[in-house]
């Protein structure tokens, strides 16, 4: 699939339909991640609706940091999610919602995650079943296996700070990492932290890029696959579907920073740097805070 390393990570929609079929054998649980709304108006039948949006954690000392945890495992498991049967997440395209749920299942250990690619759209766009039909979702009383090189804490980007082994991607806006659209105590980004807004990953269908589009765009700013990535955004979302696209391209070493820029921002002890030019991109703030202007006057 599109040269992947790892191609299994996604699922197309025909092949989410053969793997619902009656002949599929174990047929995989569906989450949808999109708003209450949008899940009820039509979904992929059998899919269980997981609304994981606005749950973000902002302190990752070790005791917030285990109860946060502790919560998403065990509303995993409350909408049916257990160690054999595989997981397909989706929401609108291949969107920040379900990438999040995809990494919080890669950080519990599940063996079989995978993200519906072009989400609810692609499935709509192929003609396939939609149903307002739902039921509750399969008992499970699991729990995960966390994978601890999955996450980042600000200790953990802390030490990675001019690190010429390890790299941060801030996966903001470019008025988020430019300083100018402050959503925290302070506004700016982490010092060093090469900026790829995460939207640059998918196609005008809202698919991911092929695998020598992601590369180019990621070697170019210097994130390359001998370095151990760290990916942030606000609060883990976008980092997360970052994340994901690093984890197709076969990137051995890739973390999400939980915590993200509402921790790190808001803790006047750490390090900020208000770019002057965009590490890792050819503009200067001023001339991306401008395209990203265009951008939305044209939307």
């Amino acid at each position: 699939m599109k040269g992947y390393a790892n191609p299994h990570l996604l699922v197309s929609p025909r092949e989410l339909q053969g793997l619902l079929g009656p002949r599929s054998g174990r047929p995989p649980l569906v989450l949808d991640l999109r708003p209450p709304h949008e899940y009820a108006a039509g979904h992929v039948p059998g899919a269980v609706h997981l609304d994981l949006w606005g749950v973000s954690l902002i302190d990752t000392d070790p005791a917030p940091l285990t109860a946060f945890m502790w919560m998403i495992e065990h509303v995993l498991a409350v909408h049916g999610v257990d160690q054999e049967t595989p997981v397909i997440v989706y929401d609108e395209h291949s969107g920040m919602r379900a990438a999040r749920a995809f990494w919080f299942l890669e950080y519990f250990g599940h063996p079989k995650t995978r993200l519906l690619d072009g989400g609810f759209t692609a499935w709509s766009r192929a003609r396939l079943p939609v149903t307002r039909e739902a039921g509750p979702p399969p008992p499970s009383s699991w729990t995960g296996t966390r994978d601890a090189a999955r996450l980042a804490t600000w200790r953990d980007v802390q030490s990675a700070i001019g690190r010429p082994d390890a790299v941060l991607l801030d996966t903001r806006t470019d008025g988020e990492y430019c300083g100018t659209t402050v959503r925290a105590r302070r506004g700016g980004a982490i010092p060093g932290a090469r900026h790829i807004e995460w939207t640059r990953n998918l196609t005008a269908d809202g698919e991911y890029k092929p695998a020598a589009a992601l590369r180019e765009m990621y070697e170019a700013a210097g994130v390359t696959p001998d370095r151990e990535v760290i990916t942030y955004c606000q609060g883990g979302y976008r980092a997360a579907h970052s994340y994901l696209a690093l984890r197709l391209l076969g990137y051995p070493r890739v973390r999400s920073y939980v915590g993200s820029w509402k921790e790190w921002g808001d803790r006047e002890d750490l390090p900020i740097e208000v770019p002057q030019q965009g590490a890792g991109t050819k503009a200067t703030c001023s001339d991306a805070l401008k395209d990203e202007e265009g951008r939305r006057s044209t939307s």
